[in-house]
């Protein structure tokens, strides 16, 4: 089987996103976004376009640069770095379009909350607007809301690795291995048919969303990885 491939348990963005953000357009005044910002206790609006779809993001890092920078045009320098320059330029903004980071990273509604925090850690950005088929925003991630997914009731990630993971993808008798979960923590045992049958398992278990860690006391009846069977009715090997 192609791991790659393979259906993973859990929960999408759409689950865990805050849902109809407050949003702002271009010309939105940096006061507007203040005001917006406090008054909802939030630390970033994405900026759409008049039809709804995301351009870019202030957040209050954006606003800051006008307390770093109170004078913008005295700190040019023809030397300055590209980063620097977009820094000046944010500083001496009035309105969204000009403070504002575009373009914008967003995710589709229907991806997996692994997919995304892949995307929040390579991007090195707190969140992300998520948007429909239609490329519409439809809501916003941040990193708190992936972590909501490690407060999944341990019942639910027992119920996945054995639907999902067990039945399902690999086509295994739910009955060869005991699951149970305790903090995020799935325990295994039992015994399995064929030692390149526990790899696989435990790295689906690990993609199940809300996984913490596994603990694994699972045996194997015979051990294909070197050819060798065990003859039916031999005791079962112990993993090594």
């Amino acid at each position: 089987m192609n791991l790659q491939e393979a259906p993973r348990a859990g929960r999408t963005v759409s689950d865990v996103m805050t849902c109809n953000p407050i949003t702002v357009c271009l010309g939105t005044t940096f006061v507007e976004i203040v005001r917006l910002l406090t008054t909802h206790r939030i630390s970033a609006v994405p900026v759409v376009d008049g039809d709804g779809r995301p351009i870019g993001i202030v957040s209050e890092a954006d606003l800051l640069l006008k307390e770093v920078n109170p004078d913008p045009g005295a700190g040019r320098s023809r030397f300055d770095r590209p980063a620097r320059r977009r820094e000046l330029a944010k500083a001496a903004g009035l309105v969204a379009a000009d403070l504002m980071s575009s373009p914008v990273h967003t995710v589709p509604a229907a991806a997996g909350l692994g997919e995304v925090a892949r995307l929040l850690h390579a991007k090195r950005v707190k969140r992300l607007p998520v948007i429909d088929d239609d490329g519409f925003l439809v809501g916003i991630v941040s990193r708190g809301d992936m972590l909501t997914a490690f407060l999944r009731p341990d019942a639910e990630l027992v119920r996945d690795v054995r639907q999902e993971v067990m039945v399902r993808t690999l086509w295994m008798d739910p009955e060869l291995v005991s699951v149970t979960a305790v903090n995020g923590v799935v325990n295994l045992k039992g015994v399995v048919e064929r030692r390149s049958d526990i790899p696989i398992l435990t790295r689906l278990i690990h993609g199940v969303d809300g996984v913490v860690g596994i603990r694994s006391s699972l045996t194997y009846r015979f051990d294909d990885t070197r050819g060798m069977d065990v003859p039916s009715g031999g005791l079962p090997h112990r993993q090594r």
